[in-house]
């Protein structure tokens, strides 16, 4: 157990190679109740949404979601998010770390009237089971719903062992999966009965460990590491959620210049010998710093070190060879090459 963003957080339960390992070929469970959740709600509850966050909330339709994220006028990330349609208003899924100063920024951004803004994070808890064999597990269990008929980044009410429960299709792992939002009293149980039903087939609780190996294979950016109030979407290779066309919304003219003119560009990189490549190390090009390591781990899937972080534009192309310390001595360094993105892809 660790402290994480003001909760003790399972790091793992019995490693982070297995519980991955198990996410790739089978399945794991997640407690990441830590998430936040606030619910917008109200006449004017899109306007204010569409004004809050970069991706078009306007084309959701009631049971869709969308990943997007929150900027200041200069374009810094406040935070990345899910938002939620629902059939009388909307939910915002934020991070942990951000909760406290996510809610306080939505709250300044309120209209005078026409929106509700309610947090529902300490009475929402959030599972999620994902892996290969996530549907065959949790397919028995959910109360006449039919969970292969729900299309990725859609959700649906349902009830699981009993449970009233929100059933959505995102993921963070590369995988397929579910996650199941309830109300608090319910978790422990809901959380024990999908494990023992899974146990049979090779289900085990995962961890926060095994949570950042499997995103950084599937290339999703972490708030605090990846994205930070100092870095834009544009540079941080996230342009697909900026929709200039949508109209007004906060930090909209700069990240047009930014979309015009890139400060950084946001890459993958791939070790080509031994070594793990860790966060705030320099990416060199002919012993010269280019840019930063934001992430890094080994990759179990991929069997290589892998890295995720910025460099100036046009100074590492796809294909192209660069160096990484691997040890605190920055003399010892190791070659990576430059790859698209993500690392891993699950087998359609």
């Amino acid at each position: 157990m660790v402290p994480f963003a003001g909760y003790q957080m399972p790091l793992q339960y019995s490693s982070i190679r297995a519980e991955h390992q198990a996410v790739r070929e089978r399945a794991g469970l997640f407690d990441v109740s830590h998430m936040g959740e606030v619910r917008v709600a109200g006449p004017g509850a899109l306007a204010y949404l569409q004004r809050l966050v970069t991706n078009d909330v306007g084309k959701l339709e009631v049971g869709q979601a969308l990943y997007t994220v929150m900027c200041r006028d200069d374009g810094g990330i406040v935070d990345d998010l899910l938002v939620y349609r629902d059939p009388d208003g909307y939910m915002c899924v934020v991070n942990a770390a951000r909760h406290d100063d996510d809610l306080a920024w939505m709250r300044r951004q309120l209209p005078p009237s026409g929106v509700e803004l309610e947090d529902q994070s300490d009475q929402t808890c959030l599972l999620a089971l994902q892996g290969p064999l996530s549907l065959q597990i949790l397919g028995p269990l959910a109360d006449g719903a039919e969970l292969g008929a729900i299309p990725y980044y859609h959700h649906q009410p349902g009830r699981v062992l009993g449970v009233p429960v929100r059933i959505s299709r995102t993921g963070y792992t590369g995988e397929d999966g579910f996650e199941l939002y309830c109300d608090r009293h319910a978790a422990e149980g809901l959380f024990q009965g999908i494990l023992d039903h899974g146990r049979s087939h090779g289900l085990l609780p995962a961890g926060l460990g095994a949570r950042d190996t499997l995103r950084l294979e599937a290339g999703f950016r972490l708030y605090g590491q990846d994205i930070t109030l100092e870095r834009d979407p544009i540079s941080a290779g996230l342009g697909w959620v900026v929709k200039l066309d949508k109209g007004d919304f906060m930090g909209r003219e700069a990240l047009a210049r930014a979309k015009a003119q890139p400060q950084l560009s946001f890459i993958g990189l791939r070790l080509l010998g031994r070594g793990i490549p860790r966060p705030h190390q320099a990416i060199l090009a002919d012993g010269e710093p280019i840019g930063e390591i934001t992430s890094g781990s080994y990759g179990f899937s991929v069997g290589a070190g892998i890295a995720m972080g910025y460099v100036r534009p046009g100074s590492a192309p796809k294909g192209s060879e660069v160096e990484v310390p691997l040890r605190a001595d920055p003399a010892e360094v190791g070659a990576a090459q430059v790859v698209s993105l993500p690392f891993y892809r699950r087998p359609t």
